[in-house]
């Protein structure tokens, strides 16, 4: 479902301007120097209204957070989050999981973070699920030695068929849970997370350790 357009989207964009990358492929290699103590830049890809956001910067201030949204009236709100904060340790990119490599150097990134991407259900969609092969060999792109990608979702079709591509790419699954919450709440949820946990609805997560690529690869283009 389309977001409904934010009522005074530009001036609402420009008060939180100092959180906003506008120029992401100048920063390419260089993103430390935003937070030169930082211990590790993490990456969020399409992170929403900036809940997960702004409560994992709170929680975590020795990490440089990179939040990574293409729906301009989606990020604002999350922007606006971090700002009222006061938070240092974030800013946010409107851009493309798929310009990843154009915007980070190799090894740049120690870890991603896929909270609740679209499914794309059916076959002829699977290219635009951000775990599919050619997302994740871009990843690799960026992502340091034993870098990690930490995913989430609420559809278990997508999180089964997901399991078996990480390990295409060569990465090693770890943390693999079906409901997540069943003990109680794990972790910073999102603002989508928490409605559907409400609801009843399992969570789905695991983490994907970067390691060496098998020696056939997953062909760019395969499903």
């Amino acid at each position: 479902m389309r977001m409904r357009r934010k009522p005074n989207l530009v001036p609402r964009m420009e008060r939180c301007a100092r959180v906003l990358i506008s120029n992401p492929e100048e920063r390419r290699g260089r993103w430390r120097e935003l937070m030169p103590e930082a211990e590790a830049v993490w990456l969020e890809l399409g992170c929403g209204k900036g809940r997960f956001t702004a409560e994992m910067a709170e929680r975590n201030p020795h990490i440089f957070y990179i939040a990574v949204e293409r729906v301009p009236d989606a990020m604002v709100i999350a922007m606006e989050r971090v700002c009222a904060k006061e938070l240092s340790n974030v800013c946010f990119v409107d851009g493309d999981a798929a310009q990843l490599p154009l915007f980070f150097a190799p090894g740049e990134v120690g870890r991603i973070y896929i909270n609740f991407c679209d499914p794309w259900p059916g076959n002829r969609h699977a290219k635009r699920r951000l775990t599919h092969p050619d997302f994740l060999l871009r990843y690799r792109q960026v992502l340091a030695e034993a870098g990690e990608i930490h995913f989430k979702t609420d559809n278990r079709d997508l999180f089964e068929w997901s399991l078996f591509q990480f390990p295409r790419a060569g990465f090693s699954l770890s943390q693999v849970t079906r409901d997540l919450h069943a003990g109680g709440v794990q972790g910073v949820m999102t603002d989508y997370e928490e409605k559907f946990h409400n609801l009843g609805t399992p969570i789905n997560r695991c983490v994907a350790a970067m390691g060496p690529l098998p020696e056939q690869p997953p062909l760019s283009g395969e499903a």
